[in-house]
């Protein structure tokens, strides 16, 4: 057995973090298609018995789910059901908050992943130990002090690499400064956004390496999320020593027109991640692997006749060679006298995901980085 942390080629593990922005509906992802409950709530929106992609009896996933469907039928995808937190909060901005730092209570400045990443590189010799594909840094990352890298599209470089020379790039930081001392205060934004912003262009800097390098038969989709997961897979086959790879995708608020929208956003996501996975198994550089695919909150059990609004008891997945497939947590019932005021009630706390993670995955000690010690799941083999 390898040690937590390790690979079994010696390699130290990497965790890539998928969010799913806006709330998945977690009903219509991983559906109770028997059950005559859910085809009463969902009279609008629900998905046809008959169209289900079942993985038992009970459940099954989103029709356009096919290509994530391979991956669980390898048995290389963990469900976790009802997840979430106490008292939950449907504000997008404040549950996602809630997500990146591990405090429910009270706004917090350090994200769990950039504590990670502090916990893994503490000499701070490697501004590449965390990377951020797509717009902006996520909360998760963000520690001050701790650099990592943060890369629009790999292809051109990432962040502001289109400014040319020091004096325009700093002028650029001052403008951002001046965008986000009014919400955290002037002294820190002044000095977290500067150092985090010269930090995330020196990694943009080198990481610029990893598409030469990269040569693949996979051919990704032309949508945001393929070609983010894309990059991750270049970033990781260029043996960078990145342990952390982030990235997300919007549109989950699916208040109206929802029959569409997850068409589209399943479609691109389930082939999206399939196509990683490939990719990585192509270069033999998988097993070192696991993605956590997350979003901040479920829907309401009810649909409002043309789509979802915001609930709770959401879902997530755990995604990876060494992943041992499953159901882990329970579903919530759908029973109105087992709701919570018409939504999925959670029955998991999200924090002990990240410790099984930290723990088991990356070799971390979970308590300092998620405030607590959390039940954990074992999903790994």
């Amino acid at each position: 057995m390898p040690k937590s942390g390790e690979a079994q080629n010696g390699k130290p593990n990497v965790l890539v973090v998928v969010q799913l922005s806006g709330g998945n509906d977690f009903m219509n992802t991983v559906v109770p298609y028997t059950n005559p409950l859910y085809h009463d709530f969902r009279k609008t929106t629900g998905i046809a018995e008959d169209k289900a992609l079942p993985i038992d009896d009970t459940y099954g996933f989103h029709p356009a789910m096919g290509q994530f469907k391979q991956l669980w039928d390898e048995g290389n995808v963990a469900i976790i059901p009802g997840i979430g937190y106490p008292n939950p909060n449907r504000s997008h901005f404040r549950s996602m908050d809630i997500w990146h730092t591990c405090e429910p209570d009270k706004v917090a400045t350090e994200g769990w992943l950039g504590r990670a990443v502090r916990d893994m590189d503490p000499g701070k010799e490697n501004v590449l130990t965390g990377v951020s594909f797509g717009a902006g840094l996520p909360r998760a990352l963000a520690v001050p002090g701790v650099p990592v890298t943060s890369v629009a599209q790999l292809d051109t470089y990432g962040l502001l690499t289109d400014v040319a020379g020091e004096e325009q790039r700093n002028t650029a930081l001052e403008v951002f400064s001046q965008m986000y001392a009014p919400a955290i205060g002037s002294s820190l934004v002044n000095t977290y956004i500067r150092q985090t912003g010269l930090d995330a262009m020196k990694g943009a800097d080198t990481i610029r390496v990893a598409p030469a390098m990269y040569s693949s038969t996979i051919e990704y989709a032309q949508n945001p999320i393929a070609q983010s997961l894309k990059s991750a897979a270049q970033v990781h086959l260029a043996n960078l020593g990145t342990r952390v790879l982030y990235t997300s995708l919007g549109g989950f608020d699916v208040h109206a027109n929802e029959v569409p929208a997850m068409e589209k956003l399943w479609t691109d996501v389930s082939g999206a991640i399939n196509d990683f996975f490939s990719d990585l198994r192509e270069h033999n550089a998988s097993q070192e692997v696991t993605m956590l695919v997350f979003t901040e909150f479920g829907r309401r059990i009810r649909d409002n006749g043309s789509g979802c609004d915001h609930g709770s008891g959401g879902g997530a997945f755990v995604i990876g060679d060494r992943v041992k497939g499953g159901m882990y947590s329970e579903y919530p019932s759908l029973d109105p006298n087992q709701q919570l005021d018409g939504d999925l009630r959670f029955n998991y706390d999200y924090r002990g995901l990240y410790s099984s993670l930290l723990d088991q995955w990356l070799g971390l000690d979970p308590v300092s980085i998620v405030d607590g010690a959390y039940e954990q799941l074992h999903f790994f083999n």
